[in-house]
């Protein structure tokens, strides 16, 4: 997404360490179920998708392990926090999905959770391979490089 269309939304939970853990080759957006305590303490920011994993079961796609807290207003109508939660995506998407996760291993992660222009709730998912460790500091090495480049072309003036 460029800078404009990252303007128009704001950012609920966000999975840093997936681009560090994991090579993503293909990125979806897609809706998630979400009852009403949960959309409240979304807006909150307070949820975290940091070891959470979508999982393919009978030909629907649910986000496992995430979690949102209680809306403390909300006394005996709440939500359990680690539910697994459904995601809405188009049935092309999941066929793919499900092909790549069963056949080449890979896995399927959330990036972020955030809400669109509309106010929808929406989670950006990726297909990802994981990383072994030599390629986790092949990518750190390179970043420390890149870093280093810029502070030499900033000194040099």
């Amino acid at each position: 997404m460029n800078t404009r269309d990252e303007a128009r939304y704001r950012i609920a939970a966000d999975n840093r360490k997936a681009r560090f853990n994991f090579e993503i080759l293909d990125t979806f957006e897609a809706g998630i179920v979400l009852t009403g305590t949960e959309v409240k303490s979304l807006r909150g920011g307070k949820a975290t998708i940091g070891e959470s994993y979508a999982e393919i079961d009978h030909g629907e796609v649910y986000l496992v392990n995430s979690y949102i807290p209680e809306y403390l207003q909300a006394n005996r109508f709440n939500h359990e926090p680690k539910r697994p939660r459904k995601l809405l995506l188009q049935r092309k998407q999941m066929s793919r999905l499900a092909i790549a996760v069963e056949r080449e291993g890979m896995t399927i992660v959330p990036l972020k959770v955030y809400f669109n222009e509309k106010g929808r709730a929406k989670v950006e998912i990726a297909l990802a391979r994981g990383k072994k460790l030599h390629d986790k500091r092949e990518t750190e090495k390179a970043r420390d490089w890149k870093r280093e480049q810029g502070r030499l072309l900033r000194d040099r003036g």
